[in-house]
């Protein structure tokens, strides 16, 4: 039971960690390559590591599913792929955009409304919304008032934070379809393909685009493509698959919101950014809904029959 413990509290934990962190090393590749260029490299370091993966467990684990079996995994695996991977390239290259024009760390916490968001949407597939998650929402609008209002100017709502606002949208759709999808086929492979689907995506958008790509910008952000692409992307998503196999949702979900915790934590500490003091209320604020929005719902408990006969 220990041990079990161990695993669904550090497991998330350092998911988390790599998932804010990464914000720090999409940061330092602004100015080097275009976004789409980046998460090209990124998605492509994803598939070489994910894939790798799939063939070690293979060579171990072997295959004895039927001819049938493997085709209908392979059906649903090319349509989940396709879908989760969609909404994969629009919001991390939004996001990727945004950091652009926006700090690292107040990118985390505005990407962290997905998870008030989830939910939300969740609506549409008539799952009930607890009133803590409503609660959580107008939290959560507070925070981001207070997190891009400087108090002099007016609204600081900048380019920056548009993209990141939408890429949180774009990551509720993905998570939602992941949500589906891994019923249905192996997590590892359906990451995979989405990370595929992403690398040829981004690809062509950077062609159209005509960002400007040379070996030598490549080889400068070698290291954060391949933190951003093989930890963010391949290890810290295995993480989070291990971690919620056994584990509490509910806990590790929350666990996994420390994400825009760790980002915050990560700007101060390697980019020397500096937030005010109202946008440090905007972040605690905005966790406050993020930790809100996913503790257990309060069940009444039931009446007991005290009959006297």
């Amino acid at each position: 039971m220990k041990k079990r413990n161990l695993k669904q509290v550090f497991l998330p934990l350092l998911t988390a960690f790599i998932w804010g962190s990464s914000f720090v090393a999409q940061s330092l590749s602004v100015g080097h390559l275009g976004a789409f260029t980046f998460n090209m490299a990124r998605s492509f370091a994803a598939v070489a590591a994910l894939g790798l993966m799939l063939l070690i467990l293979r060579l171990k684990n072997g295959d004895t599913r039927s001819a049938e079996e493997k085709r209908t995994e392979r059906k649903d695996l090319l349509i989940g792929g396709i879908c989760c991977g969609v909404f994969l390239t629009i919001g991390s290259n939004l996001q990727q955009l945004g950091i652009e024009q926006t700090a690292a760390g107040k990118a985390g916490f505005i990407t962290a409304l997905y998870v008030v968001l989830v939910p939300l949407f969740g609506l549409f597939f008539r799952k009930r919304v607890a009133p803590q998650v409503w609660a959580s929402v107008v939290i959560a609008v507070v925070g981001l008032y207070y997190l891009c209002m400087d108090g002099t100017s007016g609204f600081s709502f900048n380019g920056g934070d548009f993209y990141v606002l939408l890429c949180a949208f774009a990551f509720t759709g993905q998570i939602l379809c992941v949500d589906h999808f891994v019923q249905k086929v192996d997590g590892i492979k359906l990451s995979c393909v989405q990370f595929i689907v992403m690398t040829v995506l981004s690809a062509i958008v950077a062609l159209v685009r005509g960002e400007p790509v040379s070996l030598g910008a490549i080889t400068e952000c070698l290291p954060y493509i391949l933190y951003v692409g093989v930890l963010s992307g391949g290890v810290a998503y295995t993480l989070q698959i291990l971690a919620q196999k056994d584990g509490d949702p509910t806990v590790v979900s929350l666990l996994l919101s420390l994400e825009s915790f760790f980002a915050v934590v990560s700007g101060a500490i390697i980019l020397h950014e500096r937030l005010s003091g109202r946008e440090y209320l905007g972040c605690a604020l905005m966790l406050a809904a993020v930790f809100l929005s996913q503790l257990p719902e309060k069940r009444a408990k039931p009446v007991e029959n005290k009959d006297v006969a």
